[in-house]
């Protein structure tokens, strides 16, 4: 029956089994997770030898299932485990598989009894098709991929349990579970066998991946009168114009842009904008959106680390933003490129976007080479909150991968709609423009993500379905959105920046859908974990954390001077590791050593991990300040003051200067303070910090309003230049 699957399914897929040969000898145990009615066939068909499938029953009522002789039921229940004990003991593979939609972080139902059946435990690993989705349909999975799609059955790391009755005992064996454990709680071998197989089965998918390019011409050509992109100029642009109009530009530009491998932009967040990037990318350059909130002298920077020759910028954005552009690269406007492209060009480009094979199209727009996955798509430069901005370059695996990691756990479809306000330059906005074109959504610009006026009728007219943004951002857009503006979203994250958990709470009240609070981080492509809807009942977000880790990175809580793995529960610092983090610096080896070692990122945050694997931040490592030999950390006390106003708004920020008696001292900025600053200090008293994370009254500082970044975050160096400005010598 085996072959007789492979012959049915090769016209349509390629299979494959890898890690075959850590298979023990003997009997053992396979676990792993069932999304559709053909993998307890698959199981049978790819592996070498016998093996009996228990397979969860609302999988498994199909004729492809039932012609691997699964096993239908619990393997809680005692007949079906005494089944797999008579297997084991005569010999046999037995392989477990989950509901795959299940909660990985507590306890799924029977996998204790998997674990304890007393032999050999080999984690497995699907990836293919469904594999990629929380639907159970194979029809649901569309990926951008060329020729048949690829089915890969991944055999892991042999976990040995002890032995029950006459069966053998692995040469590896370690205990098994006790009954207070939870098999995914902890550091178990199991879970860390689990977790080394999926960050492989994710580092092992860029042979089958194709670049942007492919995504970018393969999507578009799909329904072509499907919405594409949309901002207040432009209006709707369907599918096949949106190819169309990036073949234009991409032909124009050919001469302008020669041999350049980077060329940069300065373009808001807009349908012209998303042109003029998907035309580089289909030509196999590298796009440098660059930051026009640093101003001329931040932008020169950033033309001169990337080594840009051109830069293509939209006139009339310029001045109605009334931004100098820099002055070391020569400008092409937008708006002049657009009137050199006559009747015919236009012509020549329809027929090409809608005819022409893929390898002849991308040689028609002038490709100076065909993009591999190793190769940058993007030089995104760091917001410089902390430091001056530092280069990232990210690949075209990088970005792809944490796409594909999003839509798993967040259900990202062709379907949705997403509001796309913040600006390429961003990570997120580059990691947002590019998923709408992966994954076939539909992206509605917006050029000013301050405008909450704007972001509430875009989203009602095109019926958005995803919203991004920071708590910043989403606190404007909660005192003039209405709650029937905003009633298509069904996906809210924020990210960034800590989310207020009472502003998240009267965000829920009054829209319906709660913010699911994220983490990334620009060397991460960007996103590291978010907070997921529930699945039949079970809980995919935890209130205060950013969610779990994304699938296929691995994570360590670390000592932030010794270096040493922490246990759960204790803050620490924490490293990443997956197909999405950055292989180093622009040009900068010293700063990418002192935070990447073996393919880990040390990410600079302060965390805490839980038996579920919910990751909650407690700070970054730069806000700390080590006060009389004492780490205080400056979000801490940020919670304390606005506890004392009783606000969700940002009224304070807690930044330090030098003090020649205790090293450092702590300085608060704050703006629209209605509360004595006296009273606001003997008020945090009785919030239970101790007496060093109070900050004295003189160390106070009023402002106009808070120093934020273009990207909404809080801007820390301009926090500590305004702090030792005013308490110099204080």
């Amino acid at each position: 029956m085996g072959w007789l699957l492979r012959i049915l399914l090769s016209p349509f897929y390629r299979l494959r089994a890898a890690g075959v040969e850590r298979l023990p000898e003997g009997p053992c145990v396979l676990i792993g997770e069932h999304f559709t009615p053909f993998d307890s066939a698959l199981v049978r068909a790819l592996l070498p030898g016998d093996t009996l499938v228990v397979a969860v029953k609302e999988y498994s009522l199909s004729t492809a299932a039932l012609l691997a002789d699964p096993v239908i039921g619990d393997v809680r229940h005692e007949p079906v485990r005494d089944l797999l004990k008579s297997a084991l003991k005569k010999g046999r593979r037995v392989c477990v598989l989950f509901d795959a939609h299940l909660d990985k972080g507590g306890d799924i139902p029977g996998l204790r009894e998997a674990l304890n059946l007393g032999a050999p435990v080999v984690p497995i690993c699907f990836d293919g098709p469904w594999s990629n989705r929380y639907k159970t349909g194979v029809e649901d999975y569309r990926l951008p991929r060329r020729g048949r799609a690829p089915v890969t059955l991944y055999v892991g790391m042999p976990v040995g349990t002890v032995p029950e009755g006459d069966c053998p005992r692995s040469p590896d064996s370690t205990r098994a579970p006790e009954d207070g454990d939870s098999p995914l709680r902890g550091q178990s071998p199991f879970l860390q066998a689990l977790k080394a197989l999926e960050s492989e089965v994710w580092l092992e998918r860029k042979r089958d991946m194709a670049p942007l390019a492919y995504s970018i011409v393969s999507r578009l050509r799909e329904e072509r009168g499907k919405l594409a992109l949309a901002d207040a100029i432009r209006g709707p642009v369907n599918r096949g114009k949106a190819l169309i109009g990036a073949v234009a530009i991409a032909r124009a530009m050919r001469s302008r842009w020669g041999d350049q491998q980077r060329v940069g932009f300065l373009m808001p967040p807009s349908v012209a904008g998303a042109l003029a990037n998907m035309a580089a990318i289909l030509q196999g350059r590298c796009v440098v959106n660059l930051n026009y909130t640093t101003g001329r002298e931040g932008m020169e920077s950033a033309v001169k680390q990337a080594g840009l020759k051109t830069v293509l910028a939209s006139k009339q954005f310029l001045r109605k933003g009334n931004i100098e552009p820099p002055q070391n690269v020569e400008l092409i406007y937008l708006e002049d490129v657009a009137r050199g492209i006559g009747g015919k060009d236009k012509l020549l480009a329809l027929l090409a976007a809608r005819f022409m094979p893929y390898g002849m199209l991308l040689s028609f727009v002038g490709a100076i080479k065909t993009s591999s996955m190793d190769d940058d798509h993007a030089i995104i430069f760091s917001s410089g909150s902390t430091g001056e901005p530092k280069g990232i370059p990210v690949t075209h695996f990088n970005v792809i991968s944490n796409i594909e990691q999003a839509a798993r756990v967040l259900d990202l479809d062709e379907h949705d709609s997403l509001v796309h306000m913040l600006p390429y330059f961003h990570t997120f906005g580059n990691f947002l423009l590019w998923a709408g074109l992966h994954w076939g959504a539909a992206m509605v610009f917006l050029p000013n993500p301050l405008d909450a006026q704007a972001v509430g009728e875009m989203t009602r007219r095109y019926r958005a379905t995803i919203l991004v943004a920071t708590p910043t951002f989403f606190q404007i857009y909660a005192k003039k959105c209405t709650p029937a503006q905003l009633k298509s979203l069904r996906i809210i994250v924020a990210g960034a920046e800590k989310l207020p958990q009472a502003f998240a709470a009267k965000w829920a009240l009054k829209y319906g859908t709660p913010i699911s609070e994220g983490y990334g981080c620009t060397e991460c492509s960007p996103v590291i974990g978010v907070n997921v809807p529930e699945y039949k009942g079970r809980g995919g977000a935890l209130r205060g954390s950013i969610g779990r880790a994304f699938p296929g990175i691995s994570t360590r809580i670390e000592d932030p001077d010794t270096r040493e793995s922490l246990p759960l529960g204790e803050p620490g610092l924490l490293v990443v590791k997956g197909p999405n983090v950055m292989g180093g610096y622009l040009d900068a080896p010293e700063q990418t050593d002192e935070v990447l070692k073996d393919g880990w990122y040390t990410t600079g945050d302060i965390v805490k991990l839980d038996a579920d694997g919910f990751i909650t931040i407690t700070d970054r490592l730069s806000r700390f300040s080590k006060i009389g030999g004492e780490m205080v950390p400056h979000g801490k006390v940020e919670e304390a003051l606005h506890a004392v106003l009783e606000t969700h708004e940002q009224v304070f920020a807690v930044t330090s200067v030098r003090d020649e008696k205790k090293g450092e001292r702590l300085a608060v900025l704050y703006c629209q303070c209605e509360r004595a600053i006296d009273e606001v200090v003997h008020g945090l008293h009785g919030q239970g910090l101790p007496n060093i994370f109070i900050p004295k009254p003189r160390d106070f500082i009023e402002v106009e309003q808070l120093p934020v970044l273009g990207t909404g975050k809080m801007d820390l160096r301009a926090m500590k230049q305004i702090a030792a400005e005013k308490l110099n010598g204080a």
